[in-house]
């Protein structure tokens, strides 16, 4: 009887909102079809999803007790399981599939996409550079996060001084690549420069340059964008690691003559290492799949590819789906190992507390 009763009240709520909309605005009968598709289309959401555990927690109490108690968690999390299958289970079966398939995915050509990701000149930059870029990228976001992290906690203004540092990671990728690209512009000399960097180098004398034609200068003038962007990101986690360490044995070591570097060594880094490591793997996953600053500066030309944009050329530009699949897999086979070694590092962890 109470969820009849709550239907009727949710049915009565529907119309009576439909009605209201329809009264107060004088809507046309065009908006008016189109607000009621809206809430029919939101109630019936809404409804089927109410229903679905409804009526699947109705067929589970009928269980036995000890099968209640196993099948009731499944019920719960089987929408999202289904919504996880959908969306990245069965594309990715998809993937590798295509990966074995020739230009037109009509034959089996087995591994010679993958033949061509590990001899082709092209993917031999593409590997080179992603190398570069996890290299760099990484070691100096959270090298230079971590000694902001340290040095903005002994400033008077710290929340000024983070916000400037971090304000960068409110600016997407494509921004941020086209704010530099800007910064990076070239003209050739005797023109006036509208490039920050080269107004610069000609204000002192020096030839204009070409920041994102030279070779291997633009692979690390590209490198610098993504060292902007996350060095803020990586100063914050590391700060909140730093803060969390507790005074009393901050206060205990100086008081037993340690000196600040001996207390950032021997305490703070010990304490804030799987911070460290959760910060790095972000980075390092966040390099693997790099595609945006590479686009909208150079488009991968002049040596800059990296592996997911010439998955782009293979899949859209050359149209050559079982190459382009082939390039997806080797990422996503690079990116695994960091994924399970950071897990495994994390339930050591939960163990170990």
């Amino acid at each position: 009887m109470k969820q009849r009763r709550l239907w009727g009240i949710a049915i009565a709520l529907f119309v009576g909102l439909g009605g209201a909309l329809a009264i107060a605005y004088g809507l046309e009968w065009i908006w008016l079809s189109r607000v009621l598709s809206l809430l029919l289309a939101t109630g019936l959401g809404v409804g089927s999803v109410v229903g679905f555990f409804l009526g699947a927690n109705a067929v589970v109490m009928r269980l036995p007790r000890a099968w209640q108690e196993r099948c009731l968690p499944w019920v719960y999390v089987s929408p999202a399981i289904a919504l996880l299958s959908a969306y990245l289970v069965l594309p990715t079966l998809n993937t590798i599939y295509l990966s074995f398939l020739d230009r037109r995915s009509e034959s089996f050509v087995g591994f010679a996409n993958y033949a061509f990701v590990l001899r082709d000149n092209a993917m031999g930059i593409a590997i080179r550079n992603n190398v570069l870029w996890l290299v760099l990228v990484t070691g100096f976001s959270v090298g230079l996060g971590l000694l902001l992290a340290v040095l903005s906690d002994k400033v008077r203004y710290e929340a000024i001084a983070k916000s400037t540092i971090f304000l960068p990671m409110a600016i997407s990728f494509v921004g941020a690549s086209t704010i530099w690209k800007f910064v990076y512009a070239y003209r050739p000399a005797g023109r006036e420069q509208i490039g920050l960097l080269n107004v610069i180098a000609t204000g002192v004398g020096s030839d204009p340059i070409g920041w994102l034609v030279e070779r291997p200068l633009n692979t690390f003038a590209l490198i610098a964008i993504m060292i902007w962007l996350q060095t803020g990101f990586c100063m914050v986690l590391l700060s909140a690691a730093i803060k969390a360490i507790p005074a009393d044995i901050l206060e205990a070591a100086r008081i037993d003559g340690a000196n600040e570097w001996q207390i950032f060594w021997r305490i703070a880094m010990p304490t804030i290492r799987p911070t460290i490591a959760v910060v790095a793997t972000t980075v390092v996953i966040l390099v693997l799949k790099v595609f945006d600053i590479v686009y909208v500066t150079t488009a991968g030309n002049q040596g800059t590819e990296v592996l997911a944009s010439r998955m782009i050329k293979e899949m859209f530009n050359f149209g050559n789906f079982g190459r382009g699949s082939a390039i997806a897999v080797v990422l996503m086979m690079a990116i695994l190992p960091v994924v399970v070694i950071n897990i495994r590092r994390a339930r050591r962890e939960e163990a170990g507390s």
